[in-house]
């Protein structure tokens, strides 16, 4: 039986992962998780994403990040569980 419940992923992707479409990648799989949250560079050139949703859908996204877009080398993918706040309406790409 698929888990329903709303939980939350917060999680930090380092390796080659800016400047390789990797923030649309990451909005447009969660968009299509149907999850809401955010994506973001992180000036040591790393991505952060914050994501809330089934946790089946958030266990697929951070499936997908761990690959990347084609052109990223992903190196490491430290992912935190937590509990949603319910703040997103949508999943959006940040600056």
């Amino acid at each position: 039986m698929a888990d329903t419940s709303i939980t939350r992923l917060h999680g930090i992707v380092t390796g080659s992962v800016q400047g390789v479409n990797f923030r649309t990648f990451t909005q447009k799989r969660a968009t299509e998780l149907g999850l809401v949250g955010y994506v973001r560079n992180l000036p040591d050139g790393s991505v952060e994403f914050v994501a809330e949703g089934s946790r089946d859908a958030l266990e697929s996204l951070r499936d997908a990040v761990h690959v990347g877009p084609w052109m990223a080398v992903v190196e490491n993918v430290d992912a935190q569980w937590g509990k949603p706040t319910g703040e997103y309406r949508r999943f959006e790409i940040r600056y």
